[in-house]
């Protein structure tokens, strides 16, 4: 028998939520709508006895149903409309300005998601820690899909390595690269076992490793990652939570953080990775297994139908497959890897257009989730989320800060001072949450007011025009930032 250990709580945790929620509701108070304080309070309360009354089970048991989407759905699309129209009502009474009534719609979307995920996030890490470590850890094998990686491939089969574990055999597929990365990654011939194809893309190389795969695990790992040296343990143990765990996302970290940009997208993968996906292990419906590092069970992966070259974001096609089978994911913190972000806006926009473009194309490759019950967390809570997150918000967000550049011409700029203060203090203290929960380098919640202003428009931007491009169909193909190799 694994010995359950005790975890312990945080108390500066327990601050930062008090603060967050302290922010949001004097926010309101600020406003001097007492509607809308009242609507606030009561989407809580609405919101979290839902999620608790769904929690149940990690299990996702297939329900059958009206092909109708859940109500559960309709109030997450609709709620912070309704509230921000509410707000609206009694904002247009005192201030009689339409300019703040959408600055207040956008700002009740931002209240709402928060209340949603921040509480969930502080339980998720609590109960992570408690995990026991597993009696006996089960054979894995490493996929490593490479194409054009002769910078950096010697040193992410080097790290894999020196990587603790049992019982691995770590597989590099080079898929038709034209420079040197199969000579270079036929140098550990003796250590890894290393295949060649043609090139056919990222989806291919891993279905044709996964061929040759003896473990009971596939761990995939991109060809540019730095795997910690205790990943392979931690990123298994998350199988152990629960039989129906069918894959468990590793926790990716920026390395190269040598700019502002890096340094930004250093605070975005942590606080998306700390604060909404561990929201999304509270019901075991993590939406994306990464490329970078992810570990699914083989049978399941081959159940599912393996890897598509249907869209440009093979592993959350792949993610939403396993759920829609009604597997579990779990994501893992303590399993860490290294990868490289682009550090100029160039690359930026090339790798953020295929990630916006490929996420899009998934939801339209599975809409149909939104509208059937039968895949219960998925259709209840995960899908109309990324649907709000990937579609609404963006043209929110833009709309908001439209509305606030004519409000500052109008001479309104006190108020948009004030509501953007608190946003940046709001941004700054979930950054410091998150920061908190995966131990990470306090330097990094300097960077967090770009997450309000600047970097998230940048963001904004490139979503809405991937969302244009996919209803308007056009055309697009895999590209991929610059190797460093630092």
């Amino acid at each position: 028998m694994s010995e359950i250990k005790t975890a312990k709580i945080d108390p500066l945790q327990i601050i930062l939520t008090g603060g967050i929620f302290g922010v949001l509701f004097y926010t309101v108070y600020l406003m001097n709508t007492n509607l809308t304080f009242i609507s606030l309070a009561f989407a809580a309360f609405i919101m979290f006895y839902q999620l608790l009354s769904a929690r149940g089970n990690l299990s996702s048991k297939f329900k059958y149903g009206k092909k109708l989407p859940s109500p559960f759905a309709v109030m997450m699309i609709a709620l912070p409309f309704v509230l921000a129209s509410v707000g609206a009502y009694e904002g247009f009474n005192l201030w009689g300005s339409p300019a703040r009534i959408i600055i207040l719609w956008g700002m009740t979307i931002t209240f709402w998601s928060t209340m949603m995920f921040v509480p969930l996030a502080v339980y998720s890490k609590y109960k992570e820690a408690a995990v026991p470590e597993p009696v006996v850890y089960p054979s894995v094998s490493v996929l490593v899909p490479a194409y054009n990686e002769e910078k950096v491939i010697a040193r992410t089969i080097e790290g894999l390595l020196e990587t603790e574990y049992p019982s691995k055999e770590i597989i590099v597929i080079d898929d038709g690269s034209k420079d040197k990365t199969l000579e270079v990654a036929n140098r550990y011939k003796s250590q890894a076992k290393v295949l060649h194809k043609e090139n056919g893309g990222k989806a291919s190389a891993l279905n044709y490793g996964i061929a040759f795969a003896k473990g009971e695990i596939v761990v995939i790992v991109d060809a540019d990652t730095i795997v910690g040296r205790n990943a392979l343990k931690q990123i298994v143990k998350g199988f152990g939570i629960d039989k129906k765990v069918a894959a468990v996302a590793g926790n990716i970290k920026v390395r190269n953080r040598m700019n502002l940009l890096t340094w930004v997208q250093a605070l975005e993968y942590i606080t998306s990775i700390e604060i909404v996906r561990r929201a999304f292990d509270f019901f075991g419906s993590i939406t994306i297994v990464p490329g970078a590092l992810g570990a699914f069970r083989k049978s399941t992966l081959e159940e599912v139908g393996t890897y598509h070259n249907d869209t440009l974001v093979e592993d959350f096609d792949a993610t939403i497959k396993v759920l829609k089978s009604g597997f579990v994911i779990s994501g893992s913190t303590t399993a860490t890897a290294y990868t490289e972000a682009p550090q100029s806006l160039h690359d930026f926009y090339k790798q953020r257009k295929r990630w916006y473009r490929g996420n899009l194309q998934v939801l339209q490759r599975h809409m149909e989730t939104l509208f059937n019950p039968r895949y219960s967390f998925l259709y209840r809570i995960a899908f109309p989320f990324m649907i709000i997150s990937m579609v609404v918000l963006p043209f929110a967000g833009l709309v908001v800060i439209v509305t606030s550049i004519l409000e500052i011409i109008n001479g309104d700029w006190l108020f948009l001072l004030q509501m953007f203060g608190l946003f940046i203090i709001l941004q700054t203290l979930m950054s410091a949450l998150a920061v908190r929960i995966d131990k990470e380098d306090p330097r990094l919640i300097l960077f967090s007011p770009f997450l309000v202003l600047g970097y998230k428009q940048i963001v904004d931007i490139l979503l809405i025009k991937g969302t244009l491009e996919v209803l308007f169909k056009t055309k697009t193909k895999w590209t991929s930032a610059k190797r460093i190799g630092v």
